[in-house]
């Protein structure tokens, strides 16, 4: 899998990408980075990317040159990714999201500055805008490297299948509690059952510390997924 980038501060990724399992994704050969500097291409002598918006307004808006450059500089190498927005406006990112994207062969994700991306640019060459939640960054930077993790650590090779089953949204479900040594802390004691060896009733545990947890902070999931996951009404029913 290829992911590019499109951002004003490559270094920002560079450090970010050079880092533990990602790092170890691209060693392995099962994903490669290309962090892109849109300022490269820009139109113009001084580089700029950024320009006022028609219709007045605050701030300064990035330019569609540079990115219809770089798009059409993709076409003459016969490339086709699926494009990618990072920005408030787009549709909340979840793992049903992070599911498609894994298995795209060639992703670009755009990375927004300043007060957005001439609506010329997504009309002309964005697939998908994905928002990271209803709050707003300095720039898309961080809600790509979120998208770029969230993906990687998904890719067949990268973490085992056992590890990311178990992480919160991937059965639709918040994680269950973990605990590690010392199993003993004073008054706070690791629950008995995680002790006893017993992996049925580790798992009966571990499902129904899940499903309270689920309750407690995300009642919205617990809804969802009793609406369209029967096997799940009936383990429920079962608790009850």
């Amino acid at each position: 899998m290829k992911i590019t980038v499109l951002t004003l501060f490559k270094e920002l990724f560079d450090m970010y990408l050079s880092q533990t399992i990602l790092d170890r994704a691209v060693n392995n050969d099962l994903v490669e980075y290309d962090i892109v500097n849109i300022r490269d291409y820009s139109t113009n002598s001084y580089h700029q990317v950024d320009d006022t918006p028609f219709g007045g307004g605050a701030g300064m808006l990035l330019k569609p040159e540079p990115f219809f450059k770089y798009f059409f500089s993709l076409k003459e190498e016969n490339r086709k990714p699926y494009v990618v927005f990072v920005t408030p406006q787009g549709n909340k990112l979840n793992q049903e999201r992070i599911d498609k994207l894994k298995e795209k062969e060639d992703l670009v994700i755009i990375s927004g500055r300043y007060e957005g991306l001439d609506q010329r640019v997504i009309d002309r060459y964005v697939d998908e805008e994905i928002s990271i939640g209803d709050f707003v960054l300095t720039s898309g930077d961080l809600p790509a490297l979120c998208l770029i993790d969230a993906i990687t650590r998904q890719k067949d090779g990268v973490i085992t299948k056992e590890s990311y089953e178990t992480d919160s949204f991937y059965n639709g479900l918040l994680g269950y509690p973990q605990y590690t040594k010392p199993s003993n802390l004073g008054r706070h004691k690791v629950p008995e059952v995680l002790l006893s060896g017993d992996h049925k009733r580790i798992r009966e545990f571990r499902f129904k510390e899940s499903v309270k947890k689920t309750i407690k902070n995300r009642p919205d999931l617990i809804a969802k997924k009793l609406e369209e996951d029967e096997d799940f009404r009936k383990m429920i029913e079962d608790l009850l």
